[in-house]
């Protein structure tokens, strides 16, 4: 495929990443906002539809690499556009029909979870397939930054749309953008991952991707940092609604626009991102960004009144951006990184682990918020986003200033040595 056609499949692949990441962040507000307005729903159970969100990471997160790995990459795309849209549409009528419950919506987002599964790992392996080596940085920023820009104007929308159409049928946005992303994804050439031409049994390469980044010294590292700041993001997305609407009584347009301000802090990490690691080194920059994150966690739940809207925007902002400098930094690393036919299981290894972190901290988060309040489980939070650093600096990653530093000493290790006097 020349440069021109990649250029074109790149950008129609970019445009359906686009239209259903808006739609998402749009459900992202409407969907609690749902379960508080129209069901009421209790701290424990806006834990469990922010877990339900997430926990397929720890059923099939491991498998999702070799399942995808044996699947056409586009195929496997498109049917789980085409699942999350049935599921999210599935709300309103159940609504209409005056039927919905609260294990209505936890079952939606178990549904809209197992998809988000094998899309994202397809994704992920699926860019570097149709985007030149020495451009993954630079689209791996401009994918990060497309979806802090679908953050930052998605929520601030479904706020508003809450206000003026209800929670509920808002939601309909969602089910609309997952079918117009299943089309323009069908335009896009079939692709399928590198597997064995003889290939073991699932469990062996379950265990071939985990091995390869558990012991891997500096992917390791970054999937335990990626981890203690899922966990706390689990948290955040089951706590949020609840402590916007409850502990600040804020209005719905003004929850949507004060979770939607996260997405200035994404943009801002993804446009930095290259220069930073640039100027600082891809290892550095992990570093600082953890700490800049460490430092937003905290700033989040603080003051009362407007003050309060005040901190929970300008902490939202600079943790979201330390979040962005390391998710991109680490995933174009293990995109590089990797062996080709292993790119699909340590892509699911590290979402497992990672991702499957997210509903763990919503169930914690749900059961503490019961107890301690809101504002206080936020707080306990924050100061577990201090292993992310921690998980850095007690590794080889400390010592280096670029993650490929490590390939470049370690590889002539692996090289054949010359013979004396040959």
């Amino acid at each position: 495929m020349g440069i021109t056609g990649r250029a074109g499949v790149f950008w129609r692949w970019w445009t359906a990443f686009t239209t259903s990441a808006v739609g998402s962040a749009v459900g992202a507000v409407a969907l609690p906002l749902t379960a508080l307005t129209a069901l009421d729903a209790t701290p424990f159970e806006m834990g469990l539809i922010a877990a339900a969100n997430y926990v397929a990471w720890i059923v099939i997160g491991l498998p999702a690499g070799v399942i995808v790995q044996r699947l056409p990459l586009r195929g496997t795309q498109v049917c789980a556009d085409v699942a999350r849209a049935v599921a999210v549409a599935s709300v309103p009528l159940a609504w209409w029909w005056d039927q919905l419950t609260v294990a209505h919506l936890v079952v939606t987002a178990l549904v809209i979870s197992f998809a988000n599964v094998l899309f994202d790992v397809a994704n992920a392996t699926f860019l570097p397939s149709i985007v030149d080596r020495d451009q993954l940085q630079s689209r791996n920023s401009l994918t990060s930054a497309t979806h802090a820009a679908t953050q930052l104007s998605g929520p601030s929308l479904g706020g508003l749309a809450v206000q003026a159409l209800g929670a509920v049928p808002t939601l309909l946005v969602d089910a609309v953008s997952y079918l117009a992303s299943a089309v323009l994804l069908r335009t896009l050439p079939a692709r399928r991952a590198d597997a064995p031409e003889h290939s073991p049994p699932m469990g062996e390469l379950i265990r071939q991707g985990w091995r390869f980044v558990a012991y891997h010294p500096v992917m390791g590292p970054g999937m335990w940092a990626a981890t203690a700041v899922n966990f706390v993001c689990g948290a955040q997305y089951a706590l949020y609604p609840l402590y916007l609407v409850r502990d600040l009584h804020a209005p719905a347009g003004l929850v949507g626009v004060l979770i939607a301000v996260e997405g200035v802090g994404s943009l801002v990490g993804a446009a930095l991102t290259p220069r930073i690691t640039g100027r600082l080194g891809t290892a550095r920059a992990l570093i600082i960004s953890c700490l800049v994150s460490v430092g937003g966690a905290f700033l989040v739940p603080l003051g009362t009144g407007w003050p309060a809207y005040a901190a929970f925007a300008a902490g939202n902002v600079v943790f979201a951006s330390g979040v962005v400098v390391l998710s991109v930094t680490t995933r174009t690393y293990r995109q590089i990184a990797s062996p080709p036919d292993l790119l699909a299981r340590v892509m699911a290894t590290v979402r497992f682990v990672s991702w499957g972190a997210i509903p763990v901290g919503g169930l914690v988060a749900g059961a503490l918020a019961g107890v301690l309040g809101a504002r206080t489980t936020l707080l306990v939070f924050a100061a577990a986003v201090v292993c992310a650093p921690l998980a850095l600096l007690l590794s080889p990653v400390r010592k280096l200033r670029d993650l490929a530093d490590h390939d470049r000493v370690a590889e002539p290790a692996r090289l054949p040595q010359p013979v004396a006097g040959r």
